[in-house]
């Protein structure tokens, strides 16, 4: 007997009764017929086979680690992002050492180094700049095995976060003042190479009453027993009642150096401040506090160290 035929035309298949018997597969577990199944009338995606290699080669990131740039220059504080579009459209902003005039160009503020007007700015938010005035009394260390005060003793909060921060450079206990706080080890680094010649100024409190002549002798090199030490710059504050309070200026990192060229032209020191670094500047800041770098100084400090 020939098999029922479905409405359209062609005959039941083997095993499968006609409709409404009692063996027919419920609605829901029907298989679709051609014509119940919709047609998209959707376009297909131009580009469905971009080549993302070269897409990370053309900007440099990869897509899950990619932000535009405009929104990244204008969270790094530089401008609005309709002004940063600007910039972009004016040439005047480049990164990692090419000038991007299209907009829409995605960077990875982690890794990319970004310049506007030629100077860098900071668009990494994982790396943090502070500025310590470090106690008198106070190791510059982060931690210390016998428990005597240390820097890590005021950043400890930030430490126990997970972030971790240390010192760039130090000074002795007995020294107080201007101490940066970073995890930007590249600065830092670079910060306390001597072929930079970063500039650090003092304070220091000497007995004696000092006159011109240790102004020209400062200026001019000391003897030490590691070799000849020349300050870049030196001013008499004050001196009065057996004391003085000079100014010194140099680029020098040698350990001590400012207490020992004092003491070698007869003045020694009893209070020590270091007071700035390049242009970044202590100021009315109180000792045991700490501040975030402004964009300004951190700016400032790439520059120095050709960043």
């Amino acid at each position: 007997m020939t098999p029922p035929a479905r409405r359209d035309g062609t005959p039941e298949k083997k095993g499968f009764r006609a409709r409404g018997s009692d063996s027919s597969p419920k609605q829901s577990e029907r298989q679709p017929r051609a014509a119940e199944i919709p047609l998209s009338n959707a376009r297909p995606a131009r580009h469905q086979n971009v080549d993302m290699r070269a897409r990370r080669k053309n900007t440099g990131t990869d897509d899950a680690e990619s932000v535009r740039l405009q929104k990244v220059l204008a969270r790094a504080g530089v401008a609005s992002r309709r002004h940063a579009e600007v910039l972009i459209d004016k040439g005047r902003v480049e990164v990692n050492g090419r000038i991007v005039k299209a907009q829409g160009v995605r960077v990875n503020p982690n890794v990319d180094v970004i310049r506007v007007d030629g100077v860098r700015i900071n668009v990494n938010e994982d790396n943090e700049y502070f500025l310590l005035n470090k106690p008198r009394g106070m190791l510059s260390t982060m931690s210390d095995d016998q428990g005597r005060p240390c820097v890590g003793d005021i950043v400890a909060e930030r430490t126990v976060s997970g972030q971790r921060l240390f010192h760039v450079g130090r000074l002795d206990a007995d020294t107080e003042g201007l101490l940066l706080l970073t995890n930007d080890g590249e600065l830092a680094n670079r910060l306390m190479h001597p072929k930079y010649e970063v500039a650090k100024t003092y304070l220091a409190t000497v007995l004696g009453e000092a006159d011109k002549r240790l102004v020209n002798q400062l200026r001019k090199g000391i003897e030490l027993e590691d070799g000849v030490a020349k300050a870049d710059y030196v001013q008499i504050v004050d001196a009065h009642n057996g004391q003085s309070l000079i100014r010194v200026e140099l680029h020098e990192g040698r350990k001590h150096i400012v207490r020992r060229m004092l003491k070698a032209a007869g003045f020694p020191v009893q209070r020590l401040v270091r007071t700035k670094l390049h242009t970044v500047q202590l100021g009315e800041q109180k000792p045991g506090t700490m501040r975030a770098l402004n964009n300004s100084e951190l700016t400032s400090l790439y520059k120095a160290v050709e960043l």
